[in-house]
């Protein structure tokens, strides 16, 4: 990967003593697929949402888990990790591997549950639909930049979100009845403003729908800025109605809106910090506060990196995952979203945990350390909001997201 900003994220997610890898968060509520058991699968074409999960009794017998990684890194995966959870206990058993999707650093699911999107994390990007029921790749279309790392589905069902972290730019694609993906409806680069202290250009790091469906929200950490855009239902065209920017410096890389949908939170990976913001969503305008800790101090090595921020579906709690300190951060989330108040930091038993995800249920925390290629799981206690871990560590290849469903 020749970009400069690429460069950046494979020194981030450096791995230590095994080679070079890169950076990002995924991950979704859906039912499982028919075969969630089914061992390898492969196809020849080209090379996961998060925050609110919905509290519900645990289902009963294993669920499916997908497990996103570098495919062309020393030490790396060979496609989508294939696995089961128990809902109870938390134990991830392997199944097997999807090959034929590369570098499939972020996954995302469908609303209806029936078909799994990765992006293709390299300088010629491109997103990747996976039919569940029997594996099969649907195809892959071009992001239209380089190094893309998140995506998400609009809430219709007939759009695909996708961030491309190389080029600064932001992606519409077109998702048929069969959950196929059709050519690029809309590219949209950050061009205003000029890039933060410290970066080259812009670097999109997510792209998410509101939680009232209005707006779709791209955060960049080259700008240091959170565009809001009307995306238009019937072309897929974005049309930017507003800005909301972070101090100097801040590179915001993820937001999570608490479920009352006026409040959102921002973690802020080059200085370390956290901030509440304020959501309109007649207006889709955000307004950042102020930075807050993430009770890290500098980090065990000097530096630590804020990666993704979840809330519980009740709006009580949020942690957020935090890559150097190799920890999560619990928040009480108080005056109905509106402050956040720091309680404790849990060790995530792995190293640089790049995403986490809850279960839909919200009972089990999923953080995939990407150093340690391995997921590590928490049970989350409802009333106090306190992590357990459940038992050791499972092993995956670059684990840079786990998405249970």
């Amino acid at each position: 990967m020749g970009s400069e900003g690429w460069s950046r994220r494979r020194f981030v997610g450096a791995l230590t003593g095994a080679g070079a890898a890169a950076v990002l968060p995924g991950c979704g509520d859906a039912p499982p697929p028919t075969d969630p058991t089914a061992a390898e699968a492969s196809a020849s074409a080209p090379e996961a949402s998060t925050s609110t999960p919905a509290r519900s009794r645990a289902p009963s017998g294993p669920r499916p888990l997908y497990l996103g990684t570098y495919t062309s890194i020393e030490r790396g995966g060979t496609g989508i990790g294939l696995a089961t959870y128990d809902a109870t206990s938390g134990r991830i058993t392997k199944t097997g591997t999807l090959t034929g999707v590369g570098d499939p650093s972020y996954l995302a699911v469908h609303p209806n549950g029936r078909t799994l999107y990765a992006v293709n994390e390299r300088e010629a990007g491109a997103v990747t639909a996976v039919r569940l029921s029997d594996r099969k790749v649907l195809g892959s279309h071009s992001t239209g930049g380089g190094s893309p790392c998140h995506l998400s589905v609009h809430p219709g069902g007939r759009w695909l979100l996708s961030a491309n972290y190389g080029s600064g730019s932001v992606a519409v694609h077109p998702i048929d009845a069969s959950g196929a993906l059709g050519e690029r409806a809309d590219l949209v680069t950050h061009s205003s403003p000029a890039p933060g202290p410290g970066q080259e250009g812009p670097h999109a790091h997510q792209f998410v729908t509101s939680p009232d469906g209005g707006h779709v929200l791209a955060v960049d950490l080259g700008t240091d800025t959170v565009y809001t855009y009307r995306l238009d239902e019937r072309t897929g065209r974005l049309g930017e109605v507003a800005q909301a920017h972070t101090r100097p410096g801040a590179g915001p890389r993820h937001l999570t809106f608490h479920p009352g949908g006026r409040y959102a939170y921002l973690a802020n990976e080059v200085d370390n910090t956290v901030a509440v913001c304020a959501y309109d969503p007649d207006s889709g305008r955000l307004t950042v506060g102020d930075a807050q800790s993430t009770g890290t101090g500098s980090g065990t090595n000097g530096t630590n990196y804020p990666a993704q921020i979840l809330v519980t579906s009740n709006g009580a709690y949020a942690y957020l995952a935090n890559r150097g300190h190799n920890s999560l951060t619990r928040y009480a989330v108080e005056a109905d979203g509106a402050r956040l108040r720091l309680l404790d930091t849990v060790p995530v038993s792995g190293d640089f945990p790049r995403q986490v995800a809850f279960s839909p249920d919200g009972t089990l925390l999923f953080a995939a350390n990407q150093k340690s290629g391995t997921v590590s799981v928490f049970h989350v206690d409802e009333d106090s909001g306190a992590l357990r871990l459940a038992g050791e560590p499972f092993a995956s290849p670059v684990a840079v997201c786990a998405l249970p469903l």
